[in-house]
């Protein structure tokens, strides 16, 4: 599926930002210009990763968490189960 680029003045990002962010948050991205020349991109911003080294640093020393030959089928497993679409409504 393609990406949705929109390309709007300067004014017109200004007059109504709220509106500019929903659309953004929506996965557009957003070219604002100045006499048809871009000034600023703003996209969505990049969902924050861990490494796994990362992760591993993050449990507790109690943990028994093991990484062996299964764990990529665990990690998928667990996606999995949790298909359904989250109510973002409480989150506002």
């Amino acid at each position: 599926m393609a990406k949705l680029v929109i390309h709007i003045s300067e004014i017109e990002a200004a007059s109504d930002f709220a509106a500019l962010l929903a659309r953004v948050r929506a996965g557009t991205e957003v070219i604002i210009e100045h006499n048809s020349q871009p000034v600023a991109v703003v996209h969505p911003a990049e969902p924050v990763r861990r490494t796994i080294s990362e992760c591993i640093a993050l449990l507790s020393e109690d943990s028994n968490a093991t990484i062996d030959a299964d764990f990529a089928n665990d990690v998928q497993a667990a996606i999995e189960s949790h298909r359904e679409a989250l109510d973002s409504s409480a989150w506002e």
